[in-house]
């Protein structure tokens, strides 16, 4: 199993969580790319230490959204967003070229990774940029998510992830964040909710509704309260398990 995490958001004097720590851990790392966080020092330290640590490289994409760390739905033209993708996207790689990495998958970010869930216009551009730079380049998302969909139709690899620190709709949709217990901050609850979901193959929604999963990666998100706690508990439960964590791609 895959355990990823978003890693390198800080920007400029501006820090968020502790990347040292949680490369240590993880398999995967979504990296920012600039647009919601990230900035061209921040996406080298950051490609250095997934080298250094074996860690696959993924592009984090987002909105331009560095206010509301893209975390905002903004109206975007789709050759606008196919461009900002593909920028994002090429930026990021070259980075990790010069330090002798290279993005191995691409996974949106926020807004936009929640947008693409269910527009079908939006996913279409992304799909365009990635496929545009790399048709053989795997995209991370939501099952049964139209990016996914489409992208699979296109031919395009795509792997399915799981949200370990996020409540669930009984629809398998993530809890909006708005929501008081959208973010879980436990890490016995989220490494429990872990096993759960890699030996019995369901997560519990917030309504107690057991939602099938099928997915090849689990991410803890970088900047949630105590992640490197919880990213040390949810590797340990599944090490304890006999799960052998490594990237998908």
């Amino acid at each position: 199993m895959d355990l990823n995490a978003d890693l390198g958001e800080g920007f400029g004097a501006w820090t968020m969580g502790d990347d040292a720590a949680m490369f240590a851990l993880v398999s995967s790392a979504n990296i920012a790319c600039g647009f919601h966080g990230g900035d061209p020092a921040t996406m080298l330290a950051s490609c250095r230490l997934a080298v250094e640590h074996g860690v696959a490289i993924g592009a984090h994409v987002a909105y331009r959204d560095l206010a509301g760390f893209g975390r905002r739905y903004i109206d975007v033209a789709a050759d606008d967003l196919t461009a900002d993708v593909l920028y994002q996207l090429a930026a990021l790689d070259g980075i990790a070229r010069s330090v002798g990495g290279a993005v191995a998958y691409v996974k949106p970010h926020g807004a936009l990774y929640n947008r693409i869930v269910h527009d079908g216009a939006q996913a279409e551009a992304v799909l365009a940029a990635v496929r545009s730079y790399n048709p053989d380049l795997p995209i991370l998302g939501l099952p049964d998510s139209q990016i996914l969909q489409r992208a699979e139709a296109a031919g395009q690899p795509v792997a399915r992830e799981a949200f370990a620190d996020r409540n669930y709709e009984p629809d398998g949709t993530l809890t909006p964040r708005k929501e008081p217990d959208a973010v879980l901050s436990d890490p016995e609850t989220v490494a429990g909710r872990v096993l759960c979901m890699v030996s019995d193959g369901v997560v519990i929604a917030r309504d107690g509704t057991r939602v099938p999963l099928d997915v090849a990666s689990l991410c803890v998100h970088g900047d949630t309260p105590g992640a490197v706690a919880m990213a040390s508990a949810v590797r340990e439960q599944l090490l304890g398990a006999g799960v052998k964590i490594r990237s998908f791609v």
